[in-house]
């Protein structure tokens, strides 16, 4: 695969029906000196000739793809992207609606490496800060991801993990909680598909995503054939074997009843600027199960997750992070990294197999 020079702009395609979109998200992005526009155009057939005319040197690395288009849709128009050489990143952009939801998770499923969704007028449309900073960190991380040289070196091997006390991990772990962001749906998937069906312990996911959206994502791991995976629900059981996503928009604690500990959803207020958030998660994990809890913390914007890990590193429980080399973003996991808490870090390949070898199966 070819790649831009180091340190060279990652170059962007817009491909939206709506010009006034075009030329909005333009604007967003040229506000960043690593990103550079080489091609606007209104529909799929429109992306593809764009790709195939371009000279090597003037070819999307990223584009961002409208799903819903005339003459040729986002969906009919991915799967030929994905096949030109060498292969873009694709990162869809759909209405922050259930709608769109659903088709954004089809999307990833097809290939696509993640998406933005985009809020409507009465959320400040593509002006609102928030969007404007994700998008920025996803086109941006994806693209520096798209022109690291294809390495000639042996595949890394799973980390290999210290010997724990018991009462950290193997028999002795109570549940595992994982964190992501930007970056996450797909790392998440690749940590997920090496859990075994039958995992020993149970499992949370927090990923910052908006409401109707996590709901898809809980459907979409559900099908990677790993532990069960559903969106969690209030007062639904937390189970060996199995995974609960915190829902958008609401906290997920736990709750104890008898020798029970069931989910408990919380519209406190956002932490970390996250609503779900790590952060309160795991202080109720630690709060239910002490050391008894062992954290991953996966590709994302900022540093959520960072005080929990701290905590949970007191209270003797083990954390993981994700590599810089394999991470989208690396401010969650590299916060934990530099902060001197991550007992290893891996790529979620690895620490999936790792995991799968050291929590293990249930009975």
């Amino acid at each position: 695969m070819s790649t831009a020079p180091t340190g060279a702009p990652v170059r962007v395609m817009l491909c939206d029906d709506s010009a006034t979109a075009r030329g909005a998200l333009a604007r967003v992005l040229e506000t960043d000196p690593g990103l550079r526009v080489v091609a606007r155009v209104g529909d799929g057939r429109q992306a593809l000739e764009a790709l195939d005319k371009a000279p090597p040197h003037e070819r999307a690395e990223v584009i961002l793809l409208d799903l819903e288009m005339p003459q040729m849709d986002g969906m009919t128009a991915l799967p030929l992207l994905l096949q030109r050489e060498p292969r873009p990143i694709v990162i869809v952009a759909s209405a922050l609606t259930q709608r769109g939801a659903t088709a954004t998770m089809a999307a990833l499923k097809a290939g696509a490496s993640d998406y933005v969704p985009k809020p409507g007028a009465a959320g400040g449309g593509l002006q609102d800060p928030a969007f404007r900073a994700e998008l920025l960190a996803k086109v941006k991380g994806w693209g520096r991801l798209r022109q690291k040289p294809v390495s000639t070196a042996a595949p890394r091997p799973a980390p290999t993990l210290r010997a724990a006390p018991r009462g950290k991990l193997g028999p002795g772990a109570r549940a595992l909680c994982i964190g992501s962001s930007t970056g996450g749906p797909q790392a998440l998937a690749a940590l997920i598909r090496r859990l075994p069906r039958k995992l020993a312990i149970p499992c949370v996911i927090v990923q910052h995503m908006p409401a109707g959206f996590t709901a898809m994502l809980a459907q979409h791991l559900d099908g990677l054939g790993g532990p069960r995976v559903s969106e969690a629900k209030e007062g639904q059981p937390l189970l060996p074997g199995e995974i609960l996503v915190a829902p958008g928009d609401r906290h997920l604690l736990l709750r104890a009843e008898g020798d029970r500990f069931l989910a408990q959803l919380s519209d406190g207020p956002p932490e970390n600027f996250c609503r779900p958030a790590v952060d309160p998660t795991l202080r109720s994990l630690i709060a239910a199960f002490g050391s008894r809890v062992h954290a991953v913390i996966l590709t994302g914007m900022g540093h959520d997750g960072l005080a929990g890990c701290r905590a949970l590193s007191e209270a003797g429980g083990t954390v993981w992070a994700q590599d810089e080399a394999s991470s989208v973003v690396w401010g969650m996991p590299g916060a934990v990294a530099r902060a001197g808490l991550a007992m290893e870090q891996g790529t979620p390949e690895a620490l999936g197999e790792a995991l799968s070898t050291l929590i293990g199966r249930t009975a």
